[in-house]
């Protein structure tokens, strides 16, 4: 069986009841020219005990499709978000 994905990511909404987006970002090489690219991947992902907050850097790992959207759960909280 092959292992779960991991990723890691900043929570930019958490207005849901056990669901947060998670933006996951990335650095591609342009297929012709090379070039460097940074692009943000928006994933919603469960989040059981409601423990990740908005600006939070989270874990995520993959799972079982939950919704049509949600397949993805938040693992742990890494770094919490700083108090304003």
């Amino acid at each position: 069986m092959a292992s779960k994905t991991e990723m890691q990511g900043v929570v930019v909404s958490d207005r849901m009841q056990k669901s947060v987006v998670v933006a996951v970002k990335r650095r591609v090489s342009h297929g012709v020219y090379g070039k460097i690219q940074k692009r943000t991947t928006k994933l919603m992902a469960h989040n059981e005990n409601d423990d990740a907050k908005l600006g939070d850097l989270v874990s995520i790992a993959e799972t079982k499709p939950m919704s049509r959207r949600k397949a993805w759960s938040v693992t742990r909280v890494i770094e919490r978000a700083p108090k304003v």
